[in-house]
């Protein structure tokens, strides 16, 4: 079963470069598609089969429901890619894959495989955890941002899925379902939010807000 799972927990290597080096949000969904529908059968893959409800459930909300929802927000507001992002995209691929290296240098330095399910779970939960902060910081529209919430969230469940547990498995869902709520809110907020200005880019609205602050203040 270990080697189903490593299989996975590699291709996530090459999702997450993937995340970082595209500027297209169809593919930045597509690729957290595909990652949360890998990481929804870890829980199945790590107990012997014993967790089809939770896998099934995780496949549909990870791999499905969010993002059909971040599909709809960007046909909405006709968003297609990320323009100009705070850090380029060549950039961002070098970090994250110095990221990686690094994470991997960590755990083995430490020796951290105490009821760990595979020795690569707990350095690629590190490695996707970064990559979902990494794109909330360094990227400009908040669809994008979005998305790093997500990958964010599905490094904690490699974590969660690698210990291999009944509680921790327990948890793992009640932490998808808040986020998926969450998406569901950020989803409506960035419609509102095209409907009312021109651009849905967080910069541009800062910018709207400071001027406010600076309107205030004369008056």
């Amino acid at each position: 079963m270990n080697i189903f799972a490593d299989i996975i927990l590699a291709s996530l290597v090459i999702i997450n470069l993937r995340l970082a080096g595209s500027s297209r949000l169809g593919t930045l969904i597509r690729a957290v598609a595909l990652q949360g529908f890998f990481i929804g059968l870890l829980p199945l893959i790590f107990t012997g089969g014993e967790h089809w409800g939770i896998t099934l459930i995780n496949i549909a909300v990870k791999g499905v429901l969010m993002p059909i929802m971040l599909t709809y927000a960007m046909k909405k507001t006709n968003t297609k890619r990320e323009l100009e992002p705070l850090v380029g995209c060549g950039k961002s691929v070098a970090i994250i894959f110095a990221i990686t290296l690094m994470s991997f240098y960590f755990c083995e330095a430490r020796h951290i495989e105490a009821e760990i399910a595979t020795r690569l779970a707990v350095p690629l939960a590190f490695t996707t955890i970064a990559t979902g902060l990494f794109l909330i910081i360094s990227r400009r529209k908040a669809i994008t941002q979005v998305i790093g919430f997500l990958v964010f969230e599905n490094g904690v469940s490699i974590f969660g899925a690698s210990i291999a547990m009944e509680y921790g498995l327990l948890i793992e869902l009640g932490i998808l379902l808040d986020v998926f709520v969450l998406v569901f809110i950020l989803g409506i907020a960035i419609y509102d939010i095209s409907r009312t200005f021109s651009s849905i880019d967080i910069d541009k609205l800062n910018h709207l807000g400071d001027r406010g602050h600076i309107h205030l203040r004369r008056h």
